[in-house]
């Protein structure tokens, strides 16, 4: 996972991104609105309709969510790998 964290700040900076957008909060930030987004794509629909039509879509929001994470995991200096596998410890061990 390291390796795509490098290849999405790689792409930050080729677009001049890093430094103006790599602050916690505002990631986070644009985390919820990612995911909210994502939550659109199954309003009024059961998951079977939401899949058959918007599948695309869902996977790219999934995507974005998945993006601003694990910016928000290497502006800290962490893997993301060894951030999940802390937290499936913690919930294994509940």
């Amino acid at each position: 996972m390291k390796k795509l964290q490098n290849e999405i700040t790689d792409f930050l900076k080729e677009k001049d991104w890093l430094d103006q957008y790599q602050h916690q909060k505002e990631l986070a930030a644009a985390l919820s609105v990612e995911a909210a987004e994502l939550l659109e794509c199954f309003q009024w629909k059961s998951s079977a309709e939401a899949l058959a039509e918007n599948r695309e879509e869902i996977l790219e929001e999934v995507a974005d969510v998945m993006i601003y994470a694990l910016q928000i995991v290497e502006s800290m200096g962490e893997d993301g790998t060894e951030v999940i596998r802390r937290k499936l410890a913690i919930n294994r061990a509940r």
